[in-house]
C-alpha cells in the first residue's frame, strides 16, 4: 500500500519536484563518494594483504606437514637401522655357535642382507636429511614473510579502523538518506541517474549552470537553453557530456541575492563630446 502511494505521489510530482529530488540525491551521493575517497584504496589493500596472508599461512601449513612427514621418515629409518644393527649382533653370536657349514652360510646371508638394509637406511637418511634442510629453509623464508606481512597488515588495519571509526556512522546515515531520496525519484529518471554516475569518475550525474557553462564538463550553454533550465518545466541534458541539468532552489536564491550590475555613468565631458559628434 505504501509503495503504491509512493508511486502515485511520484507520478503526480511536477518536473520541478523530480529535478529537486534528483539534485538532493546527488548531494547525498556526492558526500558518500567523498567519504569513500577519504578511505581510498585502503580497504582493498587490507583485503589483498589479508588474502596474501592467508596464502602464506596455507603454504606454511603445507610445508610444516611435509617437514613432519620427512622427520617421521628419518625417525622410522633410524629405528630400522638400530634394530638391524642389533639383529646383526645377534646373528654374529649365533654364527659362532653353528654346528655345520650350511647353518653358517645361511646366517652369513642374513647378515649380508641386514648390512644391505643398513646401507639402504643410510641412503634414505641422507635423502631425508637433504629434504629436511630444504623444507626448513623454505619454512624460515615463509616465517620471515609472514612476520613482515603481519606488521604491515597490522599498520594498515589500524589506519582503516581509525578511518572507519570516524566515517562509518556518517556513512550509514548518508546511505539511509540516499535510499530515502531514491524513493522520491521515479524509476526512469533514477535509472538514467545511476547510468550517468557510473560513466564519470567523480560520480556527477546532476549539475547546475556554472558561469554560463555545464557544471560537469564546462561546455558553454546557449542563453535560450539556460532559460529553459531555469523554468524547470522539462528534463534537459548537456549535449556534450549527457549530464542532467537542474536549476535548484538554492541556486535560484543565490542568483537573486547577486548584486545587480549598474550601467556605466556617462560623464559630462563624454556627453558633450557625443553631442558634438
Amino acid at each position: 500500500m505504501c509503495a503504491k502511494a509512493t508511486a502515485s505521489k511520484m507520478n503526480e510530482a511536477s518536473v520541478e519536484d523530480k529535478l529537486e529530488a534528483l539534485y538532493s540525491l546527488q548531494i547525498i551521493d556526492s558526500q558518500i563518494d567523498k567519504i569513500n575517497f577519504i578511505k581510498g584504496e585502503l580497504p582493498m589493500e587490507v583485503q589483498d594483504m589479508e588474502d596474501e596472508m592467508a596464502g602464506l599461512m596455507t603454504r606454511k601449513g603445507n610445508l610444516d606437514a611435509e617437514l613432519a612427514e620427512v622427520e617421521e621418515g628419518i625417525a622410522d629409518r633410524q629405528r630400522i637401522k638400530e634394530e638391524t644393527k642389533l639383529l646383526i649382533q645377534k646373528l654374529e653370536k649365533q654364527q659362532n655357535s653353528v654346528k655345520n657349514n650350511r647353518e653358517f652360510e645361511s646366517i652369513s646371508k642374513e647378515i649380508e642382507l641386514a648390512k644391505l638394509e643398513i646401507e639402504l637406511c643410510e641412503k634414505k637418511l641422507k635423502d631425508f636429511t637433504e629434504k629436511k634442510t630444504s623444507f626448513k629453509s623454505r619454512c624460515d623464508e615463509v616465517d620471515s614473510a609472514i612476520a613482515g606481512k603481519e606488521d604491515e597488515l597490522k599498520v594498515k588495519q589500524e589506519e582503516l579502523k581509525v578511518i572507519e571509526s570516524e566515517t562509518d556512522t556518517e556513512l550509514a546515515k548518508l546511505k539511509k538518506e540516499s535510499e530515502e531520496a531514491k524513493s522520491l525519484v521515479d524509476e526512469r529518471l533514477l535509472s538514467g541517474y545511476n547510468r550517468i554516475r557510473k560513466t564519470y569518475r567523480n560520480g556527477l550525474a546532476i549539475v547546475t549552470i556554472d558561469r554560463d557553462s555545464c557544471g560537469g564538463c564546462y561546455a558553454k550553454i546557449p542563453p535560450q537553453k539556460q532559460l529553459e533550465i531555469k523554468q524547470r518545466k522539462k528534463v534537459l541534458v548537456c549535449e556534450n557530456c549527457g549530464r542532467i541539468f537542474v536549476y535548484s532552489k538554492e541556486k535560484e536564491i543565490e542568483d537573486l541575492n547577486k548584486p545587480v550590475e549598474e550601467a556605466p555613468k556617462v560623464t559630462r565631458s563624454r556627453s558633450k563630446r557625443a553631442r558634438q559628434d
